[in-house]
């Protein structure tokens, strides 16, 4: 007999995670297997390697302390590292102190949740919003996610007016508020958040009393013009009246800016006296491992190839964004321009037979299943529309091209764009 939490996380898996397994097990090659899956479906920067190889296979000095137990919540002279790196990002001076290393941000953003929220509260999140939320942030905590449609506003775009509203309503209605979880840069659309907007949102959240959660794990992987800001920026929290700095909490990683998704290594920062103890007795439960630490501290040390290596991402990224985009804009496939990330959200609702979400699904597994292209469903970004999907661009340009075509293809669109 196993618990009830148990059984509802075993019985409802992450979409994405599904997903990934059954293309990566069987995956596409132009010549050994041609009929192979095509995986547009998983938010990895596959660009990078070459850049990556010398460093990760580079003989490493190790030490004792390196390989024994280390401080749950993250080595000091890693936090130190982590520390200099977000404050040039955050433009604001970061205490290590306030930072909590972990085994990925899916455990910081499960830690942050956890530490805030009593089962049955509830954390608002705009969407359509990054799809595993709703493990990250309920599967433990007990928490409850509640959705805020984004449909009305330019793409998607964060909407702190709307959110203001739910708040509003959901206080009415009786419910227990904790925190307003946002991705900064936006998971799927891709889309930067001003300085103006972050501001509407902690104004917003200091308003009614309620804490921010910001995944910021896209902070260095903006290749548009707009510049990134944290929720953290001077900015932002200098521009509001009353903002309570201890209530914003921000996550960040070496999965997406790094290209190191597989090294699982996250950062919760949290200032509050009692969220940051709280959270560091949490990191008992998801420590990351020493040795993985130490490779990634040496790696912060050389700020000059950190610099290099981050400029050269961002320039592949908007490469590799520009070369997606066309082919969709070939076969007339619509989306909503992005400045980061590694994803478009693509807009397939005229492919639907009618506008519902068991029609978006069906279309998804014609997509999966014949035309072995693994592309995700809005439905479970909580997008406030069905027809839309997350497209992933950030591997090599010839496998986005035919996972395009493909997708065409099966869509109809490559016989209207001939």
């Amino acid at each position: 007999m196993v618990s009830r939490t148990a059984t509802r996380l075993a019985a409802d898996p992450p979409a994405i995670a599904t997903a990934h397994f059954l293309a990566e097990a069987d995956p596409y090659h132009p010549s050994a297997n041609p009929d192979g899956y095509i995986n547009l479906g998983t938010a990895e920067n596959k660009l990078m390697w070459d850049l990556l190889e010398p460093v990760m296979t580079a003989p490493q000095s190790i030490h004792p302390s390196d390989i024994h137990y280390g401080q749950l919540y993250g080595t000091e002279p890693l936090r130190a590292g982590i520390a200099a790196l977000l404050g040039r990002t955050w433009r604001a001076r970061v205490d290590p102190t306030n930072l909590v290393v972990v085994s990925g941000a899916t455990a910081a953003l499960d830690i942050a949740a956890t530490a805030l929220c009593d089962p049955g509260e509830v954390i608002v999140v705009p969407a359509p919003y990054y799809a595993a939320l709703n493990v990250d942030l309920v599967g433990r905590s007990g928490a409850r996610l509640v959705p805020v449609s984004m449909a009305d506003a330019d793409g998607f775009a964060l909407d702190p007016v709307a959110l203001d509203r739910a708040l509003h309503r959901l206080r009415h209605d009786g419910a227990v508020v904790r925190a307003l979880a946002v991705t900064s840069p936006s998971n799927p659309q891709g889309q930067v958040h001003p300085a103006a907007t972050l501001r509407e949102l902690l104004r917003v959240a200091t308003a009614h009393h309620v804490d921010v959660i910001a995944d910021e794990i896209y902070a260095h992987c903006v290749f548009g013009s707009d510049r990134f800001v944290s929720m953290l920026d001077p900015d932002v929290v200098g521009g509001v009246l009353k903002a309570d700095p201890n209530r914003i909490h921000v996550v960040w990683g070496f999965a997406k800016d790094f290209g190191l998704s597989g090294l699982k290594v996250g950062v919760l920062h949290t200032t509050g006296t009692a969220t940051r103890a709280a959270s560091r007795a949490l990191a008992y439960f998801a420590p990351a491992s020493t040795h993985t630490q130490a490779l990634l501290r040496d790696l912060l040390a050389d700020t000059v190839w950190v610099r290099r290596f981050l400029a050269e991402s961002r320039q592949r990224l908007a490469t590799s964004y520009r070369g997606a985009v066309a082919d969709l804009t070939r076969f007339g496939i619509g989306y909503v321009p992005a400045q980061a990330g590694f994803t478009v959200w693509i807009d397939l609702r005229t492919c639907l037979p009618q506008p519902t979400y068991a029609a978006e699904h069906a279309l998804w597994e014609r997509i999966v299943g014949i035309a072995k292209v693994n592309i995700l469903p809005g439905a479970v970004f909580g997008s406030p529309e069905p027809g839309w999907f997350r497209l992933c661009h950030a591997l090599d340009p010839t496998l986005v091209h035919h996972g395009v075509a493909r997708l065409a293809a099966m869509t109809g669109h490559a016989r209207r764009s001939a």
